[in-house]
């Protein structure tokens, strides 16, 4: 049913849900957030609080913060997130593999002239954990939102879709160690970063801010931002190869490369 996502409102939907990811009723949050436990098997041990009563809404919920020490930091560049490998590899003639058949390119997907050598593709399904971390020590150096669609990014629409992470909405964290791209999706009501707050809502107004003159710096494992719902992260790096395979599980703080 992939072709149905062209003829979706995409953006009237994911406004959509951003409203109902807040709504504060009791009963409708309780019983919403109970169903999602059961369908998707979220895992709420691992949170903070654990009692989905204690949530004001959906989407606190859906951002929660785990304990402390239940993601250990491994060795060198580790995975920002908990997630799904979906592609991993070397960028050859400017291109990434988007699936089996299909690539895009990195000139497309940064809007920018940029140069990498590596690349790690990781899928968020709506069971994960939904915080973005740090992958590596760095200092912020810039950051463009770049406005555009809101495709499903599950394995079957990717397989479908061409260049769908260059065509959906997305936000490019530059940084002195690597780059990570913050892709959106349908029904990813928010996206947003530590130091800038919520990007979207509003959608499609692409900017740019340079923070080469401020002295934003993350230490590996901090908080980067987070999804309002699911979604993918691609990590670009000149340094680190990736030691992965498509369908790996991995999780946030995991050692990725080699």
């Amino acid at each position: 049913m992939t072709w149905l996502q062209y003829l979706l409102p995409q953006h009237l939907l994911s406004k959509l849900m951003f409203h109902f990811a807040r709504i504060e009723n009791t009963w409708i949050k309780n019983n919403f957030i109970a169903w999602f436990v059961k369908s998707y098997h979220v895992d709420l041990s691992e949170a903070v609080r654990e009692n989905i009563k204690d949530y004001q809404t959906f989407n606190d919920f859906f951002t929660r913060k785990l304990k402390a020490n239940a993601r250990p930091l491994g060795e060198g560049l580790i995975s920002p997130v908990d997630g799904m490998v979906s592609q991993a590899g070397s960028i050859k003639n400017g291109d990434l593999i988007q699936a089996k058949g299909k690539k895009f390119s990195l000139k497309a997907l940064l809007n920018d002239e940029k140069k990498f050598q590596n690349f790690a593709t990781i899928y968020l399904s709506p069971s994960n954990y939904h915080r973005i971390h740090a992958p590596l020590d760095g200092k912020l150096l810039r950051m463009d939102y770049i406005g555009g669609d809101f495709f499903s990014v599950n394995q079957q629409t990717v397989s479908s879709v061409d260049n769908i992470f260059a065509r959906n909405e997305r936000v490019v964290c530059y940084f002195d160690t690597h780059t990570i791209v913050l892709v959106g999706a349908i029904f990813v009501g928010s996206m947003e970063t530590v130091w800038h707050g919520q990007i979207t809502p509003p959608y499609g107004k692409q900017f740019s801010v340079d923070y080469s003159g401020k002295d934003i710096r993350l230490k590996k494992g901090e908080e980067l931002g987070r999804f309002n719902m699911g979604s993918t992260v691609i990590l670009l790096s000149n340094t680190h190869q990736f030691d992965l395979q498509s369908g790996q599980g991995v999780k946030m703080g995991q050692s990725l490369s080699i």
